[in-house]
């Protein structure tokens, strides 16, 4: 390279070489002080890029974990509500079996009813009050609400309240039976399209089990999962009223003169006018363990016998004494005559029926509705008849109680489990940022070493590369 004193490349490229150097030096100080790798777009556009994407989802999914908690703490207020209300309904229930029985006069059935009348009070002021963050839980309102429960637009959970008001806690589509006629085949009857399919035998009916009232609700009990219809027994009742007769007197001997129901013969019996003595009665009732039935005299003094768990009534009559007893105008016997009872079928939406023979269900083919006189605001039990459709309101509600409970348990735990796997995702997506954004110190500090001696070995060579125009003046001295 030839001497020169205008310019002095040496002095330029250790000048270059040191800024770049300085440079260097400054971005290691600037990463280490910082701890990032990445401290502005400069650094690395693509990383900032993908990193400003992941830190956006992370603080999403951290909000979505607090969206989360958040819904844990609404259905659990709301949940601890409802357990109160099914202690209401439970108490309600006792209430009306105890108002049932008829030991009680009507000064004691209106004394059950006044703490009736007050828990009725307290479930409304329940349902209205319940609140969470001002919003009303049990009143029917919280319905189709829906948390975000992730980062992005439409990751929701719906969560629905159902309405624990008195007025609509029991209302229900209800509607009862006549008696059935017939087996069920299937498509015989749906209930909203769903086939309730062949019924089977009761086993305990003496004869027709397979169409009794207690066959019938097992068939439909069965399905109550796909047709959200339930059914209860009313009951098999056979009131002797033929051509309006009472009891009248008559020997049942057990030989001539007989009388059985469902198979076994009652006792030998005289009857007296109106069974005036309760002979006739008692003689049917020390054998309901065997029968499934008992029986009583209705103000009519007509015998009246009642199979509660919907079994058949089946009579045989020998002697022609069944006018006497009033099941026939005239004389004449039974043999094997069968009486099916009834039942009620319950829903808490309309409920569409149809079939081939529905008919032979005892029901009618057509779409039953909602009746709110049911629910369990409307609950009297100062009557023996009032007790009994009130335990059965009751037992509605607190199936519809029990439900709902199970739907909350369930988006309880769904959430625990959607906030576990929130934050799962959360962390890796923040590994992955701190790889991207985060600075390698145990890199950066080597770095930094090598950069400060190489800044340090730049200012001596540029020192000397300073001085090399003088050797040109050493020339001219001599």
């Amino acid at each position: 390279m030839a001497l020169t004193v205008n310019s002095n490349i040496p002095s330029v490229n250790a000048q270059r070489n040191l800024q770049k150097s300085t440079q260097a030096l400054t971005k290691s100080l600037e990463r280490l002080s910082s701890g990032l790798r990445i401290n502005r777009a400069g650094d690395d556009a693509a990383g900032l890029a993908i990193s400003e994407n992941i830190r956006s989802q992370v603080r999403g999914l951290d909000m979505a974990v607090r969206n989360a908690s958040d819904g844990i703490s609404l259905v659990n207020t709301a949940e601890g509500a409802i357990q109160e209300v099914s202690n209401i309904l439970q108490r309600m229930r006792v209430l009306a079996i105890q108002a049932g029985n008829d030991t009680n006069s009507a000064s004691n059935r209106a004394s059950l009813q006044l703490e009736v009348d007050q828990l009725i009070e307290e479930l409304a002021r329940i349902s209205d009050t319940v609140q969470f963050n001002g919003r009303n839980l049990l009143d029917g309102t919280f319905q189709g609400m829906k948390l975000q429960v992730g980062a992005q637009a439409y990751q929701t959970i719906e969560i629905d309240i159902n309405d624990m008001r008195g007025e609509t806690l029991g209302a229900a589509a209800t509607a009862t039976s006549a008696s059935p006629t017939a087996a069920l085949v299937s498509n015989d009857l749906l209930f909203n399209g769903v086939d309730i399919g062949a019924t089977s035998d009761d086993g305990v009916s003496y004869l027709g089990g397979t169409y009794s009232a207690l066959a019938m609700v097992n068939a439909i009990n069965a399905k109550t999962g796909q047709t959200n219809v339930m059914a209860q027994i009313v009951g098999t009742t056979v009131t002797a009223n033929a051509g309006g007769n009472d009891v009248d007197a008559v020997n049942i001997d057990g030989t001539t003169n007989t009388f059985e129901i469902n198979g076994v013969a009652i006792p030998a019996t005289n009857v007296q006018d109106n069974d005036a003595d309760g002979a006739l009665v008692n003689a049917i009732n020390s054998i309901s363990n065997m029968t499934g039935v008992t029986a009583s005299l209705n103000a009519s003094n007509q015998l009246v016998l009642n199979a509660e768990d919907g079994r058949n009534i089946v009579l045989t009559t020998t002697g022609s004494i069944a006018d006497e007893l009033g099941f026939l105008a005239v004389d004449g016997d039974l043999t094997n005559n069968i009486t099916t009872g009834t039942y009620k079928i319950i829903s808490d939406e309309i409920i569409s029926i149809t079939g081939n023979n529905v008919a032979r269900s005892g029901l009618s083919a057509g779409t039953v509705s909602i009746a709110y006189d049911t629910a369990v605001n409307n609950i009297d039990i100062t009557t023996h008849e009032g007790a009994n459709e009130a335990i059965i309101s009751l037992d509605y509600a607190l199936r519809q109680i029990n439900n709902n409970r199970a739907a909350l348990g369930a988006i309880t735990n769904r959430l625990e489990m959607t906030i576990s796997n929130l934050q799962t995702i959360s962390e890796n997506l923040s590994a992955s940022d701190s790889r991207i954004r985060d600075a390698d110190f145990a890199y950066e500090t080597a770095q930094l070493t090598r950069n400060q001696i190489l800044q340090q070995a730049g200012v001596a060579i540029l020192a000397q590369a300073n001085v090399t125009p003088q050797t040109a003046l050493q020339l001219l001295q001599q």
